[in-house]
């Protein structure tokens, strides 16, 4: 019998605020969009296209990273994917890949502007 596996590790640039909510439970959520750059080949000729990935945290730590990351911010997501499905208002099914992270690393300022400051980095 053959174990599945079920792991993803990306590494992009925030495209939007973090955005942080908190379950029925209480539990924090953080919410992310993150871009992935690929590069592909075709007729000699290289391109980059961007591919785009929502990513959600869960836990305590989500609410310390809330404090920390800002959009255009470098990071590096290690977790899994998750595929769910629900109707939407008009009864229409709607389906979703997502990727929920199990850790969130800082990797640099990204495309953070001079006049915005740099947020202090978090302790170990």
């Amino acid at each position: 019998m053959s174990a599945d596996l079920n792991r993803i590790t990306l590494v992009g640039n925030l495209t939007r605020e973090p955005e942080l909510r908190h379950r029925p439970t209480g539990d924090p959520v953080l919410s992310l969009r993150l871009a992935v750059s690929s590069r592909s080949r075709e007729e000699g000729v290289w391109s980059e296209r961007g591919n785009f990935f929502d990513v959600s945290l869960f836990g305590p730590r989500a609410t310390v990273l809330a404090d920390l990351l800002q959009k255009g911010e470098r990071v590096g997501v290690d977790g899994r994917l998750s595929w769910r499905e629900w109707h939407d208002d008009a009864g229409k099914r709607q389906e979703r890949v997502e990727v929920v992270a199990s850790d969130i690393f800082l990797l640099g300022s990204g495309r953070r502007t001079a006049d915005a400051p740099p947020k202090e980095p978090m302790a170990a």
